[in-house]
């Protein structure tokens, strides 16, 4: 009898303390995300997909600190400046570091779920130079053989990070088995856009030039359309803010370079704004402006224009959207309102047309 009491009272003991144990595996039913930003862009910080959204406040030293009750899948980050996608998952205990000077260059990740997330974070990264800037204006041959070698490329990154979220890896190789008929839908998606981005551009084509007089110029003093007059313009519009105008900055300097001497000039035009900058300050942009064509060292004559999107320059030639490329002629009328990117092999095709 004594003996079955202490038998009992053993297996109550061991039932105890392997319910003890379960609940200490027991997964959180949140994601605890914390973190530190350098150079903040923002009090605050938001997570957010179609369905949920919280803003999580950032101190004063850039660090954070929140629990979020999520469904598992991705998120957008968005710190006031810039953003980046999460992975989020309750259980994770994830911790971000960031230096928003270098945004996606420095994103990293530690802690439970970090794997995961960093795998996103440098997919992010690659895909800046993995894709040629102007991809859709290549010939369908040359396309096809271009996309191929991408997709080789997408396919050994991602099974160089097997032992990411089983969920996402599905969906990111579900992703890569369907980005070539993908990608073919877009390239002929595209052929009709700039079919009607011509159409909706064409009434400026040999028409005199929208002026710009009087543009804040880089090196100093200031600079007008006339002071080109007799040469070829070939007129980039950008911002700081905007990744696919920086991406460009490369193939124009390239540009620059072939055409030295020649009788066209090349002008980067700024409609910065305070986009992208603390306070969305006007004067940090300007700042910001300069601070880019010397880490970039970029070329040709760079202005900054008098009122953004609201000039009567970009207004005169309906730009609503950057980069905007435009090729205005010797005697000042427009050649292209729409002109090629510098990345397109058919800008060279137009220059050649024109003897430039």
């Amino acid at each position: 009898m004594y003996h079955n009491y202490i038998n009992m009272k053993k297996t109550i003991l061991l039932l105890a303390a392997l319910g003890i144990l379960a609940c200490k595996n027991e997964p959180n039913n949140f994601v605890t995300f914390s973190g530190k930003i350098i150079d903040k862009n923002s009090d605050e910080i938001v997570i957010s997909n179609d369905s949920y959204s919280k803003t999580i406040k950032v101190n004063e030293d850039g660090t954070f600190s929140d629990t979020l009750n999520v469904a598992e899948g991705k998120y957008n980050f968005y710190d006031g400046g810039e953003s980046t996608t999460l992975f989020l998952k309750n259980g994770y205990e994830l911790i971000m570091d960031l230096d928003t000077k270098m945004f996606d260059e420095t994103i990293t990740y530690s802690g439970i779920g970090s794997e995961t997330n960093n795998y996103l974070a440098k997919k992010s990264l690659m895909q800046e130079t993995l894709y040629p800037p102007s991809l859709f204006d290549f010939e369908e041959e040359d396309f096809n053989t271009t996309i191929s070698d991408i997709n080789i490329k997408l396919n050994a990154f991602l099974e160089s990070y097997k032992t990411i979220d089983t969920a996402l890896y599905s969906a990111e190789k579900m992703a890569n088995d369907g980005f070539k008929e993908e990608m073919l839908g877009f390239y002929a998606k595209q052929k009709e856009y700039a079919e009607k981005r011509a159409a909706q551009f064409s009434d400026l084509t040999d028409k005199p030039s929208p002026d710009f007089v009087d543009y804040e110029n880089y090196k100093g003093g200031t600079t007008s359309l006339s002071d080109f007059k007799g040469k070829y313009v070939y007129v980039d519009v950008w911002a700081t803010w905007c990744g696919p105008c920086k991406a460009e900055i490369p193939s124009l300097k390239e540009i620059e370079k072939s055409y030295h001497g020649k009788n066209i000039e090349f002008v980067s035009i700024s409609v910065d704004n305070g986009r992208g900058y603390k306070d969305k300050s006007f004067e940090a942009s300007k700042e910001g402006w300069k601070a880019m064509i010397a880490e970039k060292e970029m070329g040709g004559t760079q202005l900054f224009a008098d009122k953004a999107w609201e000039s009567d320059f970009t207004k005169g030639y309906k730009v609503n959207s950057i980069p905007r490329f435009i090729l205005i002629g010797p005697d000042g009328t427009v050649v292209n309102p729409d002109a090629p990117r510098p990345s397109s092999p058919k800008l060279i095709k137009l220059f050649n047309s024109l003897e430039i």
